[in-house]
């Protein structure tokens, strides 16, 4: 009986703390909603694809003693995992830059804002399961992992901003590449 009484107040001490974090970020993200191209972090796509490349793992196994390669791998998964956590940040702001173009009349950019909004949803999915596994593989760091799809999606991302920039802009040049 005593145990399930423990069981049930930290259930509910875990899901108050999950709800005030859920409350305190939406109250954030409301407030920063103006100017959020801004807030994107630019990424180095060609230093993410070298670390995400299965033959850099190979090579580094057979030059180094398995103790260092150990250690470099954890630091080469650590550093992916720095550039998911941008990626999926960048899409979170992509989100509501897509979301607040979805408010306007014109039908061609409600369809690529619907199109941005998709993919970054996507890409965000994305990244959270290859932090998990980036996560896993830092533990076990012979084990596989799968942060390509993230590489992909996030160009993809890229590319449907920057058709809504210039659908939203047609003046102004659109350099998002320079942004993601």
């Amino acid at each position: 009986m005593n145990l399930a009484i423990v069981l049930v107040i930290a259930a509910v001490l875990a899901l108050a703390t999950i709800l005030s974090v859920a409350v305190t970020r939406s109250l954030q993200t409301s407030k920063q909603s103006a100017g959020l191209a801004g807030t994107i972090r630019p990424i180095d796509v060609e230093a993410f694809r070298n670390l995400i490349n299965p033959a850099e793992d190979d090579y580094l196994r057979h030059r180094l003693p398995p103790g260092q390669f150990r250690a470099v791998r954890r630091e080469r998964l650590r550093a992916m995992a720095a550039y998911v956590q941008v990626a999926a940040g960048n899409a979170t702001v992509l989100v509501r830059v897509g979301e607040a173009a979805l408010a306007g009349g014109d039908p061609r950019v409600a369809g690529a804002a619907r199109q941005l909004v998709n993919d970054a949803l996507l890409l965000r999915r994305n990244c959270t399961v290859a932090l998990a596994r980036i996560y896993v593989a830092l533990a076990w760091p012979y084990s596989e992992f799968a942060a390509v799809r993230v590489v992909e999606r996030y160009e993809r991302v890229s590319g449907a901003a920057m058709l809504l920039g210039r659908l939203q802009n047609p003046a102004v040049p659109v350099r998002l590449s320079a942004l993601l």
